[in-house]
């Protein structure tokens, strides 16, 4: 009864709890669509234009994904993002605050996303795209309809891990600034000793993690045309099966 005394009496669970919490759903919305935005288009460029790709570019490719990608995967996130502050104030007017950290959040997860998406690009049968090009498609063509629709599935699973990722981020976020569950979690559960606060962040963190990737593992089953031609063969032997038995039922 302490713990339920408390967790209902508590202000930081009572009054910043559904503040906070917001603020930390802002933050991996913002972040997560602009990290779709420009990472999915990098990734595409950085398969394409790699040797061997749809389009070669070796000293574009090699200038974007050692400087840029590279570097910038490299960082640790809280290094970046205090560094980032200028570059937060400049284009939101802000320094603190979810809007202000989704700009630390968006660079640093899109070189992650960009990589992922050229890995799962890299996974297309080369004979697809040569067929696609024989037949005549163009090169933005082949990309759309042929390369990110046989990749979708692990495209999904890579946005999704993204995500995921996202969440942690946004947590650190938090404590330099940014708001959300981790600055409730440092002002409450750490400064103030609060073990309620903070078993309580805990759970909703875990809780918004499985949800996302419950959703991103549904969607990506959806978008497998492998799952689907699976699942459409295993009802058509269950079909034959259940007429076969009528048969001799009759």
């Amino acid at each position: 009864m302490n713990f339920l005394d408390n967790l209902f009496e508590n202000p930081g669970i009572t009054e910043a709890l559904p503040e906070e919490f917001l603020a930390t759903l802002q933050m991996i919305g913002i972040s997560g669509f602009f990290t779709l935005l420009i990472g999915l288009p990098l990734g595409v460029f950085l398969h394409t234009s790699s040797p061997g790709g749809l389009r070669p570019m070796p000293v574009t490719n090699r200038v974007v994904s050692d400087v840029v990608v590279n570097i910038t995967r490299s960082i640790p996130f809280a290094i970046l993002m205090v560094s980032l502050i200028p570059l937060a104030r400049f284009l939101t007017g802000s320094s603190i605050g979810p809007v202000a950290a989704s700009v630390s959040l968006s660079i640093g997860a899109i070189p992650f996303f960009a990589r992922l998406v050229e890995t799962s690009l890299r996974d297309v049968t080369p004979g697809k795209i040569d067929a696609a090009l024989v037949m005549g498609s163009t090169r933005l063509q082949v990309i759309t309809k042929v390369m990110i629709a046989e990749a979708l599935p692990s495209l999904i699973a890579a946005f999704t891990t993204t995500l995921v990722t996202l969440v942690g981020y946004s947590a650190m976020a938090g404590i330099i600034g940014g708001g959300g569950l981790g600055r409730l979690a440092y002002n409450y559960g750490l400064q103030r000793f609060d073990t309620t606060v903070m078993v309580v962040i805990i759970v909703i963190i875990v809780a918004i993690v499985q949800i996302i990737q419950f959703i991103g593992d549904r969607l990506a089953q959806r978008a497998d045309h492998r799952t689907a031609a699976t699942a459409g063969a295993r009802r058509s032997r269950q079909a034959r099966r259940a007429e076969a038995a009528n048969v001799v039922g009759v």
